[in-house]
């Protein structure tokens, strides 16, 4: 990773096959720069472009960083982990964003914004410049989903046109390489805390004569998808705890017997769809817990101080424990039951009656088991276990060292492949 900073900005612009259109982009960007005075350069992100895009962006200056991973994600990581300048600002290379007036990008920037989005709706969009399903529902949809679920505070959750400070950026680890990296920007950046703002743009028509590289309907799964991932009460909490708690009240009310509500009657047949419900709503709290703790665990979402104390109050055994009472709770219910068909000499029962309380002893059979088995897989993600390093990983592939630290036979310095261990490698290197 390039950690020089040469130049107050770096203006970024993603690269597949953009011979067409990347001079003009080029031009304009160099131009705002000459224009406004500001130290900075133009880097391009080449994603494997065989049109010669390379060649036009040496030609006119600018520097040109290949990306070996295909996806737009990719090309952006690889150009913001190359830049040069303090800040970055980036946009598609096919002539459809503003490269001449960013001055309010720098400005927003330069008085403490880590992030700074441009919003297309407030700038305005040229005919054409945006395809009627995006401009009315894609782009509204999704990016009131997102100020919903994140508050970051923008209504263009996914303007391509967008400044940041590049090490702040550095430090939220951005992974994705698809198209969803602009969702991953923007989310990472607000659960961070980051300071956000938004600015207008203007968005055009772009210059290409091929098809654009999104894909609509494919690329709106993915940012929504990762949305949602990203959102687990949204994903999980909320529909889970309304689901449980309409299945378990449901339940109890019915476990006395059938209802009647503007002359429509709820029985046992209501009682078996509102167990269901409930266990439904009680499988995805336990999945909201379980995904929660491996995320924080990976770095994925960050942890808030109410969180970590209900971590440390929490354990696998005091799940145990409540999962087993759930257990003999229904259990016992079961067993009562078979004590007073036996009072009949087990002799025919009427059915509504057995299945008004055999619903909720099943029902407590399966929650306390659930629990007891997400317990368990509760304390194998919470395990304290050593962190191997990449460049462990790596030593361990090509090579190892035995207990005298010299060069083991097995594997020759160098290597780019793993070979077969011989007896005198170390026990890691042999498994």
């Amino acid at each position: 990773m390039n950690q020089s900073q040469d130049h107050e900005l770096t203006i970024l612009m993603p690269c597949l096959n953009e011979a067409e259109t990347l001079e003009v982009c080029i031009r304009k960007a160099q131009g705002f720069l000459t224009r406004s005075g500001i130290s900075g350069e133009v880097l391009i992100s080449d994603n494997g472009s065989t049109d010669g895009s390379q060649q036009i962006a040496t030609d006119l200056g600018a520097r040109v960083s290949n990306a070996p991973r295909r996806g737009y994600g990719a090309a952006l990581i690889n150009g913001i982990e190359n830049a040069r300048g303090r800040f970055v600002i980036m946009a598609d290379a096919d002539d459809s964003y503003d490269f001449e007036h960013l001055e309010p990008f720098v400005e927003r920037l330069r008085a403490g914004a880590d992030l700074v989005m441009g919003n297309r709706f407030a700038g305005g969009i040229a005919p054409g410049a945006m395809p009627p399903l995006h401009k009315y529902l894609g782009n509204p949809v999704l990016s009131a989903i997102g100020q919903l679920f994140f508050r970051p505070g923008v209504r263009d959750f996914h303007c391509g046109l967008r400044g940041f400070n590049r090490q702040r950026m550095l430090e939220l680890g951005l992974q994705t390489t698809g198209m969803e990296f602009a969702s991953e920007m923007v989310v990472k950046a607000s659960l961070a805390r980051y300071r956000i703002e938004e600015v207008p743009t203007t968005l055009k028509k772009d210059g290409r004569s091929r098809p654009p590289h999104l894909r609509s309907w494919h690329d709106g799964w993915r940012h929504l998808r990762f949305l949602l991932i990203f959102a687990p009460r949204w994903l999980f909490v909320y529909p889970g705890l309304v689901a449980f708690f309409l299945g378990a009240i449901a339940v109890g009310v019915l476990s006395f017997g059938g209802v009647e509500i503007a002359g429509v009657g709820f029985d046992v047949t209501t009682m078996v769809y509102a167990s269901a419900l409930c266990v439904i709503g009680y499988q995805a709290l336990m999945f909201f817990w379980l995904t929660k703790l491996y995320a924080t665990q990976e770095g994925f979402l960050p942890t808030s101080p109410r969180y970590r104390s209900i971590v440390a109050k929490w354990s696998a055994e005091r799940g145990l424990l409540v999962g087993l009472a759930l257990f003999v709770i229904g259990i016992a219910i079961g067993i009562i039951q078979v004590a007073r068909w036996g009072s009949l000499d087990f002799g025919p029962q009427d059915a509504s009656a057995v299945v008004r309380i055999a619903i909720p002893s099943a029902l407590g059979i399966m929650l306390g088991f659930q629990t007891i088995m997400m317990s368990f897989f509760s304390g194998v993600l919470t395990t304290p276990r050593r962190v191997v390093s990449v460049d462990a990983v790596i030593e361990k592939l090509n090579g190892c060292r035995p207990a005298s630290s010299s060069i083991c036979s097995g594997s020759p310095a160098g290597a780019v492949e793993p070979r077969p261990m011989r007896a005198s490698c170390c026990s890691a290197c042999r498994d």
